[in-house]
């Protein structure tokens, strides 16, 4: 990033100059075949609901395409770092609650792909409710940044086997994007 030049409106010393910089406030990048879906919560004096998604024969309402097979429930301690997994044939459909809070990275790994290479970095819970769509190919992995036990539940549309040869989950190093990716932004 090059740092702007202070306007005639306040003039700020060589030391803040040399170190000012505008934040981007561009849009961010998206990976081909990544969808977020905003859900609604529903709220009353006695507490609230989030709808994760109807199912006709497995076949989820707002995710065009996706069926699922198999719902699963993951917990991951304040601090820890799940990265980086991925597919060849799944994809996978995660929500954390809007009381967790975790940093998640997607990166696209698939060959040819129009968004080859391209990295996607956010935040899932921190009191907002919404559906991740990942498919096969865009490696992920999450970090709690919150201050508690963190909480993904997702659904997939392949069942596991630990079977090898059947197995569709492999593993890239955490540090695959390298170790900055999972450090908090500061400013």
């Amino acid at each position: 990033m090059t740092a702007p030049k202070p306007t005639n409106r306040t003039r700020i010393n060589p030391k803040a100059q040399a170190a000012f910089f505008v934040q981007d406030y561009a849009g961010r990048t998206t990976i081909d075949g990544v969808q977020i879906v905003e859900l609604k919560r529903f709220n009353d004096d006695g507490g609230a609901i989030t709808e994760l998604g109807r199912l006709n024969a497995g076949m989820h309402a707002q995710l065009p395409g996706f069926e699922a097979k198999q719902i699963n429930y993951s917990e991951m301690e304040p601090g820890a770092i799940k990265a980086f997994h991925m597919h060849f044939r799944q994809t996978d459909v995660w929500y954390v609650p809007p009381c967790d809070k975790l940093l998640l990275v997607l990166h696209d790994v698939r060959e040819g792909s129009p968004t080859e290479g391209k990295t996607m970095r956010f935040v899932l819970g921190d009191g907002k409710d919404r559906l991740v769509r990942i498919p096969p190919g865009v490696a992920h992995g999450a970090c709690n940044i919150g201050q508690r036990t963190g909480r993904i539940i997702y659904m997939v549309d392949v069942q596991f086997s630990p079977t090898p040869g059947d197995c569709d989950e492999g593993r890239l190093p955490w540090d695959f994007c390298g170790a900055d990716i999972w450090e908090i932004v500061r400013g």
